[in-house]
């Protein structure tokens, strides 16, 4: 199976503009950002998609949206963001 191309983003095979990074995730800006603050939080276990993450695994999909919430504190948007979740090869554009 090829790398994906956010394998490739934290592996640093590939340039990107690194906003946070910890052993768990890392936020990159989009190379297509569809608002003038458009980043992507990416975990670094790979999973096809958010369906794929355990639905017991109440920690992951809880830092999930804690590290959304610090981003947009981050990036001084908290009062006014958005937060999308693509699954599925017809939303998961890349």
């Amino acid at each position: 199976m090829s790398e994906s191309i956010f394998t490739k983003i934290i592996q640093r095979k590939l340039p990107s503009t690194i906003h946070f990074e910890n052993e768990e995730f890392i936020v990159i800006s989009s190379n297509e950002p569809k608002a003038p603050v458009h980043l992507l939080i990416i975990p670094k276990h790979e999973y096809k998609n958010l369906e794929e993450i355990d639905l017991k695994n109440k920690d992951l999909h809880a830092q999930i949206l804690i590290l959304c919430r610090k981003m947009a504190k981050k990036m001084k948007i908290a009062d006014n963001y958005q937060i999308h979740i693509n699954v599925g090869k017809e939303m998961q554009q890349v």
